[in-house]
């Protein structure tokens, strides 16, 4: 990467739930990269494991202002990481969550935190979505919140990248590859 500014190298892969993103996270890392698990997930199976009071089905407004704060503290976490990071969601996704559970803006949640302005979006994809015990929620519900993402990201300043639906291996090259065109001068 040619600038070490956190923003530049900070890389979301957003999308519809069930669309592949822990996949291609995983294989990412499996490549090398630095990584950072979902917020919802890690929140869903320590919500699982005691009270269950934040759990998204149960109450999403608390789950999203939890998964704001864990999206905020491995922001700064990744500061420490080298080269690029790629983040399975992000803050802007806890904010859309926000905004969906209490209809008010959650804009002011943001604070000053930026990841590259290129966000991947993982697209609805039938044929490979799954409902498990992190994932309670069935396809239209994930193609609902697919279209809440696909608004708020441009909403708040980024550009957004639709994944193709290609096996892991080559959506892993297709990041890379706008990554690279990215970094080159002019």
């Amino acid at each position: 990467m040619t600038s070490s500014a956190p923003a530049d190298r900070f890389f979301v892969i957003s999308g519809c739930s069930g669309g592949g993103k822990s996949t291609l996270v995983a294989a990412l890392a499996a490549r090398g990269y630095a990584t950072i698990e979902e917020p919802g997930r890690r929140i869903v199976r320590a919500e699982a494991a005691g009270d269950g009071q934040a759990l998204p089905w149960r109450n999403l407004a608390a789950f999203a202002d939890r998964a704001i704060a864990l999206a905020k503290s491995d922001h700064q976490a990744a500061q420490t990481l080298e080269g690029p990071v790629f983040f399975d969601r992000s803050l802007i996704d806890a904010i859309a969550a926000l905004e969906h559970a209490t209809g008010a803006s959650a804009a002011d949640q943001v604070c000053g935190l930026r990841y590259n302005s290129n966000v991947f979006l993982a697209p609805p994809w039938p044929e490979i979505y799954v409902s498990d015990s992190e994932r309670a929620h069935d396809f239209a519900q994930a193609v609902t919140e697919y279209a809440r993402l696909s608004a708020i990201y441009p909403r708040m300043g980024y550009t957004v990248i639709h994944l193709p639906k290609l096996a892991i291996a080559q959506r892993v090259d297709f990041i890379l590859a706008h990554i690279d065109a990215l970094n080159q001068p002019g």
